[in-house]
């Protein structure tokens, strides 16, 4: 069984049909889930796996308890760094589904850098990202970092900034290719 990690920005509310397709193709083929416990995106898909009444799901939180897990799935805590608040309060818990994912499925409205942080992730570690990328009504497939460059280029300066500023070390090292 693969798993996939599903996410996407906090500000998409309605998942588009193409997204409901693949999801829809990940529970016909029996993977594994690994989604987050945040509004938006991740409630979204979770709401669809809930309706299908899938169970290969695991929901991963960063609070003490998962702020959604609308098919009382299995959770899995992981902590913030000590006096961690907003993005990076719920970073660990992104990096921790991409590395544990074999395949990720992205639903991003081209601005949320967090959701770019986690195809970053999933392109260094070599585990090929479906990104359906909402303003652009366009999907495509990231399969290593500079794939992860090229989807970038069109970026606003203001985007990568943003992007870059929530980069831990590590993380600027693999955008770099190190």
């Amino acid at each position: 069984m693969a798993m996939i990690f599903v996410g996407g920005s906090r500000d998409i509310f309605e998942l588009p049909e193409p997204v409901i397709a693949r999801i829809g193709a990940m529970i016909a083929a029996e993977h594994g889930v690994l989604v987050g416990d945040a509004p938006g995106a991740d409630a979204e898909a979770q709401s669809l796996l809930a309706g299908y009444g899938y169970e290969h799901v695991g929901v991963f939180h960063a609070g003490s308890e998962p702020r959604n897990n609308l098919g009382d799935w299995a959770a899995y805590h992981r902590p913030a760094p000590g006096g961690a608040h907003g993005y990076a309060f719920h970073a660990e818990k992104d990096r921790e589904m991409a590395r544990r994912a074999d395949y990720g499925l992205m639903v991003w409205d081209g601005a949320s850098p967090g959701t770019c942080l986690n195809m970053l992730r999933l392109a260094a570690a070599g585990s090929p990202c479906v990104v359906y990328d909402t303003m652009r009504s366009a999907t495509f497939t990231l399969r290593n970092v500079p794939d992860w460059h090229e989807m970038l280029r069109n970026a606003g300066r203001d985007l990568v900034g943003r992007i870059e500023a929530r980069m831990t070390a590590e993380e600027r090292d693999l955008a770099k290719g190190r």
